[in-house]
Parts: structure tokens; C-alpha cells; sequence
């Protein structure tokens, strides 16, 4: 992912609220689950980690985004941003990339 990439799709993720939360229990296989699916849904998610989880925020967001096939965007605050392009169903078209699936002319 290039920088460009990476500052578009933090552009997009002003916009988004936390789909998930984080808290005491850290990263389970259930929460990797559902952040797996979110990502498979939406591509790009917001986590909104809770003050009762005391894991580092930098290390759960590498750590999810290795186990969920996915990047990290940013982390900002309490708020982890991942990516993860689904090949089958593109919804986040880059700046200056051909739509694969549009129909218009």
C-alpha cells in the first residue's frame, strides 16, 4: 500500500464509525472472527479500543491485522483502522484506478 493509498483511505475513515470494541478480554479467535467478516463485508473497518483493555494498542493492531489478513491504516488514539481489499466485491476504489465492475459510459 502506498502512502497515497494509505491517506485516502484515512480520509474515508473519518467518516466511519467503530464497528467493533475491544475491551478486558484483548484479541480472542471470536474477535478475529468478527473482525475477519466485518472486513470481508466492508473492507475498511474502525475498532474502537475500550480503557479497560491494557494490552498496547500498536501491538493488538499489527497482531489483528496478521491474523485477519489485513492492513493496518492507522491507529489513532484508541481507534485502530484496517483494510482489506475483497477481491470478489470491491466497495473502496483507490484514486485513479479502473472500476472493474462499473457499467456506466
Amino acid at each position: 500500500m502506498t502512502t497515497k493509498d494509505r491517506a485516502f483511505l484515512k480520509g474515508l475513515a473519518m467518516n466511519i464509525t467503530p464497528v467493533l470494541s475491544l475491551g478486558k478480554s484483548s484479541l480472542t479467535p471470536e474477535f478475529v472472527k468478527a473482525a475477519d467478516e466485518a472486513l470481508t463485508a466492508r473492507e475498511l473497518i474502525k475498532i474502537n479500543v475500550l480503557k479497560n483493555c491494557e494490552d498496547d494498542i500498536n501491538e493488538i493492531a499489527h497482531t489483528l491485522a496478521e491474523r485477519s489478513r489485513s492492513e493496518v491504516v492507522q491507529v489513532i488514539g484508541r481507534k485502530i483502522v484496517l483494510y482489506k481489499r475483497n477481491n470478489e466485491n470491491i466497495k473502496i476504489y483507490f484514486p485513479g484506478e479502473k472500476k472493474v465492475n462499473d457499467k456506466r459510459k
